[in-house]
């Protein structure tokens, strides 16, 4: 048992037409059952960075897909509060609910009636001369990778000071056990457990280079540095792209902050949502989803 919930927040993906009036009724639910609902706004309103920096509501229901789950996860992370996401997205691999159980499955909020997922997190920093231009934190991966021209890049990857591999690649990849089913999955990387606070590498089309992925040990520091006149960028969860210079480092590391996710269901959730997610591929011909 966990600690009931009596104050909520709800976000919503405003590009996703059906969660506004979803998240209404959503919130006449919850008042009808005593719950205070703090704020009800898009994701993106800053009535909620302000809600969540004060730590206004104790749990926050998020509608949408995979993205506006990610989105929410940084945004609660430092103040530790955990997440319920309802999906209306495409594949909702990180949503716990689907849009017809939520009825049956937010009351046991109140009663304390879930568990709570810890995930890895990540701090990734991005170097020049040892001078530390910018810090991120990551919930599925980083990738250092080739611009806007094709042609492959040079790579260093070292854990811990200690030189580990040389790539020719389009690119590498460091991910959380989160984003192993995410853009790493389909660069043919392992897939891990979510409850692992493992660091996994992939290489994205290596040339003459090591092509497997390798899940590091707990607690090591992983830097990718460029060694390449080629146009080099690097971008953390899917955001904007940042230009790196040859010499440029990466320097990857657990963070001490956790994605804290609400789960009605046991662990093994996992993996028959992975195997659901396999089926829905789209690539695979019909006979193979049986």
């Amino acid at each position: 048992m966990a600690n009931p919930v009596k104050k909520i927040g709800i976000a919503f993906n405003s590009q996703i037409a059906e969660s506004i009036p979803l998240s209404e009724e959503i919130a006449e639910f919850l008042i009808q059952r005593s719950v205070e609902v703090a704020v009800r706004c898009p994701l993106q309103e800053k009535t909620l960075r302000t809600c969540i920096a004060t730590n206004g509501f104790d749990a926050l229901v998020v509608l949408g897909g995979d993205g506006t789950m990610l989105r929410a996860t940084h945004l609660c992370a430092a103040a530790g509060i955990p997440i319920v996401g309802v999906n209306l997205g495409m594949f909702g691999f990180l949503m716990e609910l689907q849009p017809n159980e939520w009825r049956d499955y937010l009351p046991r909020l109140m009663e304390g009636d879930y568990r709570l997922e810890k995930r890895m997190l990540m701090q990734a920093e991005h170097l020049r001369d040892e001078e530390v231009l910018n810090s991120s934190l990551v919930v599925n991966e980083v990738v250092v990778c080739r611009g806007q021209y094709v042609r492959p890049i040079r790579l260093e990857a070292e854990v811990d000071g200690a030189h580990m591999a040389s790539y020719v690649a389009d690119g590498l990849i460091a991910s959380t056990p989160t984003g192993s089913t995410a853009y790493a999955l389909a660069a043919g990387g392992a897939i891990l457990p979510p409850e692992l606070r493992n660091i996994l590498i992939v290489p994205v089309a290596p040339h003459l280079s090591p092509d497997q992925s390798i899940i590091l040990s707990e607690g090591v520091v992983v830097t990718i540095r460029v060694n390449s006149s080629h146009q080099t960028v690097f971008s953390v969860d899917g955001h904007n792209p940042v230009t790196m210079e040859n010499g440029d480092y990466v320097r990857v590391r657990g963070s001490e902050l956790n994605a804290r996710y609400i789960r009605f269901r046991g662990p093994g959730y996992f993996y028959r949502t992975l195997n659901r997610y396999l089926e829905q591929n789209p690539s695979l011909p019909d006979s193979s989803r049986g």
